[in-house]
């Protein structure tokens, strides 16, 4: 693992796309999101099948035994943000197989115990911590290869929690009823070690605008023409060298001139003092050309000295840039806690924390509230069947509907609609009182569970609510919060059903919880948009108008101000800091008008 200041090892490289690819390695992952889904979620619900045992063993109570899974799922969402910590600082593949590696950890290390507080610490705390390691970074990385396969693809992933229910928990109780539940506990905990693999297949995918890469391809065309324009500066000194070769040549054959000329002249007589003057004229200029020359060359050379300190700047500024970069990287928030300051997120949140009231009854009570309006109780336990089976249809059905066209971005006002319509299920199951009224709640609720479970996480990526820069952070504050109602529902319930004498009043309690966070759900969009704070400042028109007037004189004073003053005026700093004041103010306002 990697300690402070040194990046731990990435076991299959990163992918970098333009865009999200919507496919390619994302399908991996999404066969990694499964397999996580059916040893997590769904070893979570197959874990009703040792109760029984438990209790026999360990002559605990229902409640007891039952405070195993409630610690292990508040563990396994409490630790949101601990998850997205992680996440940021060592990346997907490492958190995943670690968490996979707790989790098959503790639950072999279940199979030992003897007695149920050494449970509440291996599965529930151990084991626990293992599950929110594993789901909440899978789910994250697979939004980020897709976009718009997000919806469908998701639902179709997450349908291993459902079919794990149908395939192992009745295998694991086979097997229980051949091995004993201590060596079936082992077998599952060897089977979620398949979590570790899983994780080495979340390749970290890196999204590099076109833009980047055309400044790539710029910073490219501008080496080779400093390569270019080097080769001709070399070419430019080669032609220098021979102009000098042949002035020294030039210089030779004048020296022999001269040679030849004197002699003429000592034969000739008078004719010489004419040739001597000739001769010294074409030395005198033949010198001027050879200085003329040397200076070009030098100039050359100074040219050259100037390009190759230009391209050391170049590599330097690069390698400054690349620095402040990895700087950048290493100061990166573990836990974007900015997300807090967003009421659109801030709504989205209160959402979960009321729609997980809404969650837990049918699952718990729905068999008594069927024997206790006259069901046998043998049919009742077909309740459960009908819920799993309408829950994989559910899955499906959201998933191709989130992907038309039409509705890609009308992804809220279509949960919102499954969460009034689940409202409406919820109160349904309290009026009916025959056994088919009762499948026909359940299917129907199965079918809107199955719709919403699979979508209120991902939607986080959604432009909408946070956007998929900050998933990672917001999907760990959101699960963080969503826990105290997962710990609350159950035991509120139960105080109901005790003090009423009804299971119909858990229905109820559920059903209230959901009508409140479809409130919530149906402001996130305005409040993104920033219509509820528009309204908030609407009621004071005035004071801004006023406001914009002095904003405008004081402009006004600073460009005349401007004009007239001189550069040698010693006031010039004051007129600036001035403009500089009324600029700040102006830009203050109209932050506060499109508020």
């Amino acid at each position: 693992m990697a300690l402070c200041g040194v990046k731990g090892p990435r076991f299959l490289g990163p992918n970098v796309y333009t865009e999200a690819p919507d496919g390619g390695w994302g399908w991996a992952v999404a066969v990694a999101f499964f397999l996580v889904e059916v040893f997590t979620y769904g070893t979570i619900k197959s874990f009703g099948i040792f109760l029984q045992d438990l209790m026999e063993e360990y002559g605990e109570t229902n409640s007891r035994v039952s405070w195993i899974i409630s610690i292990c799922v508040f563990v396994m969402t409490f630790n949101g943000p601990l998850s997205s910590v992680m996440t940021n600082r060592f990346g997907f593949q490492l958190v995943v197989m670690l968490g996979g590696l707790l989790v098959s950890a503790g639950t072999i290390a279940t199979s030992f115990t003897i007695s149920v507080n050494q449970m509440y610490i291996t599965y529930g705390l151990v084991a626990g911590i293992g599950y929110c390691l594993t789901f909440l970074p899978t789910v994250t990385i697979l939004s980020q290869y897709f976009n718009h396969r997000r919806a469908l693809v998701t639902a179709v992933a997450s349908t291993g929690e459902s079919l794990s229910m149908f395939a192992l928990a009745p295998a694991f109780s086979a097997l229980r009823d051949h091995i004993g539940w201590r060596h079936t506990m082992a077998v599952i905990g060897a089977l979620q070690s398949i979590i570790i693999i899983c994780g080495a297949l979340l390749r970290p995918i890196i999204i590099k605008p076109r833009a980047t890469h055309m400044a790539e391809t710029d910073r490219l065309s501008s080496k080779e023409l400093e390569a270019l324009s080097s080769q001709e500066n070399l070419e430019g000194t080669n032609h220098a060298d021979s102009l000098t070769g042949n002035t020294s040549h030039g210089q030779n054959t004048s020296h022999s001139l001269d040679n030849e000329l004197t002699r003429g002249s000592v034969s000739t007589g008078d004719s010489g003092v004419q040739s001597l003057k000739e001769t010294e004229e074409k030395t005198l200029l033949e010198k001027e050309k050879q200085t003329s020359v040397e200076n070009s060359v030098t100039e050359l050379k100074e040219s050259e000295k100037d390009d190759k300190q230009n391209t050391d700047a170049e590599k330097q500024v690069m390698k400054d840039q690349l620095k402040s970069d990895d700087e950048k990287l290493s100061a990166k928030k573990l836990l974007d806690f900015s997300i807090l300051k967003e009421g659109s997120f801030i709504l989205y949140s209160m959402f979960g924390l009321f729609a997980t009231l809404g969650f837990f009854a049918p699952q718990l009570y729905i068999i008594e509230l069927s024997v206790s309006r006259g069901v046998e109780r043998d049919r009742a336990a077909y309740m459960l069947s009908i819920m799993a089976v309408s829950e994989i249809l559910g899955r499906f059905a959201i998933g191709w509907i989130l992907t038309r066209r039409q509705l890609m971005k009308r992804k809220l006002l279509v949960l919102l609609a499954c969460v009034i319509a689940m409202t409406a299920d919820l109160v349904g199951f309290t009026l009916v009182t025959e056994f088919y009224g009762l499948a026909v709640c359940c299917a129907l609720y199965g079918f809107l569970m199955g719709t919403l479970s699979c979508t209120h996480i991902p939607i986080l990526a959604e432009d909408d609510v946070v956007g998929i820069e900050r998933m990672s952070s917001a999907a760990g504050v959101y699960v963080f919060i969503q826990s105290f109602a997962g710990l609350a529902g159950p035991p509120l319930g139960g105080l109901l059903v005790d003090v009423t004498q009804n299971y119909g009043a858990a229905f109820y309690s559920c059903a209230i919880g959901m009508a409140v966070s479809a409130v919530f759900l149906g402001l996130v969009r305005p409040a993104k948009r920033g219509l509820l704070c528009r309204r908030r400042n609407s009621k004071h028109p005035e004071n801004i108008h006023e406001r914009k007037e002095d904003s405008v004189e004081q402009s006004a004073v600073c460009e005349q101000n401007k004009r007239t003053e001189s550069p040698q005026d010693c006031s010039e700093v004051d007129d600036n800091l001035a403009c500089n004041q009324v600029e700040a103010s102006r830009d203050s306002e109209e932050v506060i008008s499109f508020a």
